[in-house]
């Protein structure tokens, strides 16, 4: 079962400023980009369609605390926890770390999301949440506290 991942990205100069500072914004792209790879190392799909009916992870909660900017050309980890798993949410704790080189980082941000399992009717677009399906529960474990609380 998984408890986190991680991904490196290089800053490209389209998510900056004209100060060449990464836009706020672009954090939560990160965070998305992060559960993303997350969920297809795990197999699994992060919307499908079942029975007339789309099945996807709206995000109900999101927030982004920031300690030092990014900058274009900037290496930075994006490094997924699973925090904690309700039972039609998953929460995901984020922690940013800039590589200065192979062997040093610097926190520059931490983030989270919660996600809720959800299904949308394709014809009316009702949204329904619904209880985290087995195949999920299967795969996910909390990473432990000390790990991600750091």
């Amino acid at each position: 079962m998984a408890s986190e991942h991680r991904i490196v990205r290089q800053i490209e100069f389209a998510e900056t400023d004209m100060a060449g500072i990464m836009h706020f914004s672009n954090f939560f792209r990160l965070m998305e980009a992060a559960e993303t790879s997350f969920f297809r190392s795990l197999g699994l799909p992060l919307f499908e369609e079942h029975e007339g009916r789309m099945v996807g992870w709206p995000r109900v909660r999101a927030r982004c605390d920031y300690h030092q900017p990014l900058r274009f050309g900037d290496s930075v980890e994006v490094h997924l926890f699973v925090k904690e798993i309700r039972i039609r949410a998953i929460v995901f704790f984020f922690r940013f770390r800039k590589r200065i080189d192979a062997d040093n980082v610097v926190a520059v941000a931490r983030g989270e999301i919660t996600t809720v399992c959800a299904t949308a009717d394709v014809r009316t677009g009702e949204i329904v949440s619904l209880p985290l399906p087995e195949v999920v529960l299967g795969r996910l474990e909390v990473a432990p506290k000390s790990a991600w609380g750091r």
